[in-house]
């Protein structure tokens, strides 16, 4: 896992990987988020309106810059599945699974077969255009990771984390606390994201958590047992950046 949260000839972090997401039409940010110390960063093609394209874009630079690439797909089509896959992303988060049939068709168009249903493409940038050796191109394997968002999902995490297929599960905690109809900090919301944890430690697997720009919380999840974690998101860095500079500036 941590392989593919970081990059060849990299020395694995210290502490839990980290990432953040990218919502910009942008190359920058990728690259920004690289030169910061990211680790991993997630294309989100959920919630925004980012297209394949430029999903393409920002995939091309970020490996250069020293950061892995993974996409959130917006859903579990086969097709867009396999495409930021061809596009080079290192792996693919997979929205609203909430059970093991979900999990293992999400798995499917990942993988080539006789382990899944995706298309040869090795003339894609993941094949290096055709110059990559045939066994390297179908022999490398992308995460896999299963988004755990519903009182339905948590019930169904130790049966997702127990099959090889799986990599990885990320908790979801804002869509989890909404299908469940819990705040943020309700009890019974942590126990539901402290069981999926407690599930991944006992699969062996990892499983993520997500925060905003909040470096403490991404710190004691990482210390409970969160394998990586999720910082805030491009466009919320340059949000709070901004409006700090101006209050500094107007208050000096």
């Amino acid at each position: 896992m941590s392989t593919l949260l970081t990059l060849p000839g990299q020395e694995a972090p210290s502490t839990a990987p980290v990432g953040t997401w990218l919502k910009m039409p942008a190359v920058e940010p990728a690259q920004i988020a690289a030169f910061a110390g990211f680790d991993f960063v997630i294309i989100d093609l959920e919630h925004t309106l980012l297209t394949l394209e430029s999903a393409y874009r920002s995939i091309a630079v970020s490996a250069p810059s020293g950061v892995a690439p993974l996409v959130r797909v917006p859903d579990h089509a086969p097709a867009t599945i396999q495409r930021v896959l061809d596009a080079g992303a290192h792996g693919v988060l997979a929205p609203r699974v909430d059970s093991v049939d979900a999990a293992v068709a999400v798995a499917r168009a990942a993988r080539f077969p006789p382990h899944g249903d995706r298309g040869a493409g090795g003339t894609s940038r993941a094949g290096n255009w055709g110059l990559r050796p045939t066994t390297d191109y179908l022999g490398f394997r992308p995460l896999v990771i299963p988004q755990i968002e519903s009182e339905r999902a948590v019930a169904a995490a130790p049966d997702i984390l127990a099959l090889d297929e799986v990599d990885a599960v990320f908790v979801g905690a804002a869509d989890l606390g909404l299908s469940a109809g819990l705040a943020a900090n309700d009890p019974t919301l942590v126990e539901m994201v402290d069981s999926v944890l407690d599930a991944a430690a006992a699969a062996g697997k990892p499983c993520g958590l997500a925060f905003g720009a909040d470096a403490e919380a991404g710190a004691r999840a990482a210390a409970k047992g969160a394998a990586f974690v999720v910082l805030a998101n491009d466009t919320t860095l340059l949000a709070l950046a901004a409006r700090q500079l101006v209050a500094d500036y107007r208050a000096s």
